[in-house]
């Protein structure tokens, strides 16, 4: 079949569900994925053809799509921050909103980049925060945490293609092993987590793709404590986050007020409270006195 009638299959069936700029980006996406044909070369080539197996393995992708399976575990990569990383249904897929948060510690941090800078990332899943930090501030000492082992080995999967080094450390932040002894005698200069934090009577707003495939382990909490992430995590970081120490947060934008109040009740400094590229509220920065 040609790829270009192929592209118009897609369109057909796919428009009313995901948009059509979308599809276009899916459809060339896995073109480049899969035949490694750039997008340029249907319009040099309007005639290049896939074979019948080609084919075949376009129409599964087209099933797939139909049921609402994001496109990045069908590939079973994204792009985070200029890097890739491996998905699967084991992690979160990577967002922009967190690559905005990332942005702004290395920002804040740039300037330190010839320091040892302690870091931690807690609640890592794919480990996207703490390898594009070790990407970008190289001369850190970057420790990832999260309580699922499935989520650990793409997050070590990912060091590995990213070339990094990352201590990944298998534990529950709300439980109180957070002594663990490769960390009993660490203390931090950075300390940052993007935990569950949608709450179960926010499923509606979700899209299916989300609701119906992506791990609610990193996803959601309950209604009643919404923000229990939030304080484990501070307890820890009052133990191990260093006096001057940057704490920081990706936040449910309904909350933004409730969680930065926990960083005031703290006594923490020079906290910032900002929106993403969206106009939310989305992430949350305070400094330990």
């Amino acid at each position: 079949m040609k790829a270009l009638d192929l592209k118009d299959i897609f369109h057909q069936k796919l428009d009313a569900i995901y948009g059509k700029n979308e599809v276009e980006s899916i459809f060339f996406l896995s073109l480049k994925h899969y035949l490694n044909i750039p997008r340029f070369q249907l319009a040099l080539d309007p005639e290049f053809t896939l074979t019948q197996d080609e084919t075949n393995l376009f129409f599964k992708i087209l099933e797939a799509l139909k049921q609402q399976k994001p496109i990045q575990y069908i590939l079973g990569e994204t792009e985070f921050f200029g890097l890739k990383f491996l998905v699967n249904e084991h992690v979160l897929i990577p967002r922009q909103e967190t690559e905005e948060l990332v942005d702004w510690i290395i920002r804040d941090n740039s300037k330190n980049n010839e320091i040892a800078l302690n870091i931690l990332d807690m609640g890592t899943g794919s480990g996207c925060i703490a390898i594009a930090l070790a990407k970008n501030l190289s001369n850190s000492n970057v420790y990832a945490l999260d309580i699922s082992n499935e989520a650990l080995k793409v997050a070590r999967d990912n060091a590995k293609i990213n070339e990094v080094e990352i201590q990944f450390i298998q534990t529950d932040v709300l439980s109180n092993s957070n002594d663990n002894h490769k960390l009993e005698n660490s203390i931090f200069d950075i300390i940052v987590s993007n935990p569950p934090y949608v709450r179960i009577s926010e499923k509606g707003e979700m899209k299916p793709n989300v609701l119906d495939n992506e791990p609610h382990l990193a996803l959601f909490v309950d209604d009643d404590d919404p923000l229990k992430f939030y304080k484990a995590i501070m307890k820890f970081a009052n133990q191990k986050l260093k006096n001057g120490g940057q704490l920081y947060f990706e936040i449910n934008q309904y909350l933004g007020e409730e969680t930065k109040q926990l960083l005031i009740d703290a006594n923490y400094d020079k906290i910032e409270l900002l929106e993403d590229l969206s106009s939310n509220l989305r992430m949350l920065k305070g400094i330990k006195k």
